[in-house]
């Protein structure tokens, strides 16, 4: 039976695989083509359940996937863009929590108002992946992208918190709200506290103990874990401590890991997040059809009906809030107008419209407990999944396949000049480099040929690049230099690769000399094609 299952879940994760290749030649963000795979999966009879303790969910899924979040933030744009992500991921959070909660109380016949304020706080926060995935190859200034991934980063607590809240008001039939509030706080400065303490050891280990590339990949690995489930046990937000210490990891990272760690790890973390992300759209899918057949007194139809009203309201409730969020300040403070530029009314439509649900709300419905205290199913449990399920559908699926026609009809000007700071960066390192040459090598310089065409070659890279920002168009350098000579050394690469397949064929040297030679090219090509 174990074997059977492992089988099916091996040969879906293989669809999935499949799914995102095809996501990548349509140019058509991943996560929209996973939740159609959900379904699609939940349709094909015959296809076994598979039963998924509740209590597990969170420790298994969301742990890796915050981190990850955090580790790809930047401290200085989240700080620097804290009001903005403050007001999404706490205002709107309990806003769309307390709208969804009302609407589903008054169109769902006994359906509770804790179990409205738990339906919110389980589709409430919008998810990173879609959004970034559908912008990652559309231009749009780079202040919306930062409050999206910094949004989705911080919203995920405060919708679990909300998620936590209404449980127990579930379980106990008791909700105070001075008392809520004193726990909101302390669970969220408790839940940081923790982060940072383990953020702090973890960063000793990897400064100042004996580490290899491999045990820091592993220790990177863990530590999501142990900040969740340590704050979990002192009853505080585990998502908090892990993003807590998922950004303050990232942004002490240059110090503590070397060239050979950043290439290990980021390659196993892109696998992780690609595998759970495919995994809880096909364990949803698998279980599909149980929760239909559970719905009990609520028809398809209307269930149906239910989830679809329910992401207009989140959807309209995102575009009624972010107008207001961002006009109101700036009205009241002149601070603000003088400091931050006015964002504009496309780019403010924009966030209101990358709302999408993902993977969170996911896990967040799939840990919903299957029983009450005194034994009892818990109230309404499938008709909660089933709804989530049906807001992910419809937000990934409108929003996101329409977002990148919007963006382009909006015509959004980007005033951000990515490549005159590549250009910037480049210049600086290279007269850097050059400087070191000079004042520690100068005699080597003169004397031996290899250190002298090692400076000519910086020399060179300095001239260039300051041409290219000065806007100076030599003979030597016309407008299209950089594409073509960087398509050049990709070729290069391609044509010794086909001579180290001539030299395996032939059998002429060693496979372990060949295989370094292979990974120095790998090496080559990534920098080339980054």
């Amino acid at each position: 039976m174990l074997q059977d299952n492992l089988l099916v879940i091996i040969s879906l994760l293989f669809a999935v695989s499949m799914l995102a290749m095809l996501s990548q030649k349509l140019h058509i963000s991943y996560p929209i083509f996973l939740v159609i795979a959900g379904l699609i999966i939940s349709l094909i009879p015959g296809i076994p359940r598979i039963a998924l303790d509740p209590d597990i969910v969170f420790v298994i899924f969301l742990p890796p996937l915050l981190y990850a979040s955090a580790w790809y933030t930047s401290w200085h744009d989240f700080w620097k863009n804290r009001r903005p992500i403050s007001m999404l991921a706490f205002g709107l959070v309990i806003f769309t929590s307390c709208a969804v909660a009302i609407v589903s109380n008054l169109m769902i016949p006994n359906f509770s108002l804790a179990l409205g304020f738990l339906l919110g706080g389980i589709i409430s926060p919008p998810d990173a992946v879609a959004a970034t995935s559908v912008l990652q190859n559309l231009k749009m200034p780079k202040r919306v992208v930062t409050v999206l991934e910094g949004e989705s980063l911080v919203n995920d607590a405060s919708s679990l918190i909300v998620f936590r809240f209404a449980l127990a008001t579930i379980f106990t039939g008791k909700f105070l709200l001075w008392k809520a509030g004193v726990d909101f706080a302390i669970v969220v400065s408790l839940g940081i506290a923790i982060g940072l303490l383990i953020g702090h050891i973890i960063y000793a280990i990897h400064r100042w103990l004996p580490t290899t590339s491999s045990i820091d990949t592993v220790i990177t690995l863990l530590s999501p874990y142990l900040m969740y489930i340590a704050a979990e046990h002192f009853h505080a937000s585990g998502v908090l401590a892990v993003v807590s210490g998922g950004l303050f990891v990232s942004y002490r990272a240059p110090e503590i890991f070397t060239y050979g760690t950043r290439l290990q790890s980021q390659s196993v973390w892109n696998v992780i997040v690609f595998l759970l992300n495919g995994v809880v759209f096909i364990l949803i899918g698998l279980q599909l059809p149980g929760i239909v057949r559970g719905l009990g007194e609520y028809s398809l139809t209307s269930s149906i009906l239910y989830g679809v009203v329910i992401s207009l309201v989140t959807i309209l409730i995102r575009i009624a809030w972010v107008f207001p969020g961002a006009y109101l300040p700036r009205m009241c403070s002149k601070k603000i107008r003088t400091r931050e530029a006015n964002p504009g009314v496309k780019t403010i439509f924009i966030v209101g419209w990358a709302g999408m649900r993902g993977v969170v709300s996911l896990a967040s419905a799939l840990a919903i407990p299957l029983m009450l205290t005194d034994g009892t199913a818990f109230p309404h449990r499938n008709l909660i999944l089933f709804i989530t399920f049906v807001v992910i559908l419809f937000t990934l699926v409108l929003q996101g396949l329409s977002l990148p026609f919007i963006i382009r009809k909006l015509d959004i000007v980007v005033k951000e000049n990515e490549e005159e700071q590549r250009l910037a960066i480049r210049l600086r390192l290279a007269t850097a480099a050059l400087e070191y040459i000079t004042t520690s090598y100068g005699q080597e310089a003169e004397a031996i040929d290899a250190f002298n065409r090692l400076k000519a070659r910086y020399e060179r890279m300095v001239e260039i690049t300051g041409k290219r920002l000065e806007k100076e168009e030599g003979e030597d350098m016309p407008p299209d230099f950089l594409p073509r000579y960087r398509r050049l050394l990709l070729e290069l690469v391609k044509v010794q690769r086909q001579e180290l397949a001539t030299m395996r064929r032939d059998n002429e040297y060693s496979d372990e000399l060949l295989r370094n030679k292979e990974f120095e090219l790998d090496l080559e090509e990534a920098r080339f094609r980054r």
